[in-house]
């Protein structure tokens, strides 16, 4: 091996890309694997967390609950493993689909187990800082429905300031996917949901190449201040 690939891997960056989709067929899936790509295209080794496949549990356990009195505290074995991915990673990517204005409950007790006391927060010196994330969720509401943008609001001011700001990463946004669901969906002014007809042929496939081109955009973004940062 020569001394310019010695150092290409001395200064590999890593990417974590977390999945929250039981099904590997899903858009959620594809769309984490565009992710997953473009970070390798950019240098990152990927280290893929695929949170069903690897069958982990979100509930709350005795093992994990924070000691107030002990932010060195050793959580169950699942969890401390969970912790040495994130602290490994440069960039955090998660990619899930959006249930109402929320992300699943998987990536929400992945979040509460492992984002804990101690090690995401509690610590004068945030151990995360750094870091670099973006939430990629993916929505059934059509593009201009005016829930979309409530629905930005709601999941930046939980991502990006109840979490990511509260643990002290550098940098995070979120990228919302509108438009995910072959049926368009928006709400009446009586919010009475309203299901478009299935897109087809070379609608459909215009509609999803627009929406994996706008979450490249989004992956690009986060590359960018990557290296503004540096």
């Amino acid at each position: 091996m020569s001394s310019t690939a010695l150092a290409d891997t001395a200064t590999t960056r890593t990417a974590l890309v977390v999945v929250a989709h039981p099904r590997p067929d899903s858009l959620t899936a594809h769309i984490s694997r565009l992710t997953t790509r473009r970070l390798t295209a950019a240098g990152y080794r990927i280290d893929l967390l695929d949170l069903n496949a690897e069958n982990f549990d979100p509930r709350m356990t005795d093992a994990d609950l924070p000691d107030w009195n002990n932010r060195d505290k050793t959580y169950s074995p699942e969890v401390e493993s969970h912790m040495r991915r994130i602290l490994a990673a440069d960039v955090i990517v998660a990619v899930f689909p959006v249930y109402w204005m929320q992300v699943p409950a998987i990536l929400k007790g992945w979040i509460d187990r492992v984002w804990n006391y101690g090690f995401a927060y509690g610590r004068s010196k945030p151990r995360l800082a750094g870091k670099r994330m973006l939430w990629l969720g993916l929505a059934g509401a059509a593009d201009d429905d005016d829930v979309v943008g409530l629905m930005q609001q709601a999941l930046s001011a939980q991502l990006d300031d109840g979490i990511a700001y509260y643990c002290g990463l550098t940098h995070s946004s979120v990228g919302l996917l509108a438009g995910a669901e072959e049926k368009p969906q928006r709400l009446d002014a009586e919010g009475n949901l309203l299901l478009d007809e299935a897109l087809t042929g070379a609608t459909r496939a215009a509609h999803y190449e627009a929406l994996e081109r706008r979450a490249i955009g989004f992956v690009d973004e986060l590359l960018a201040t990557a290296r503004i940062a540096v």
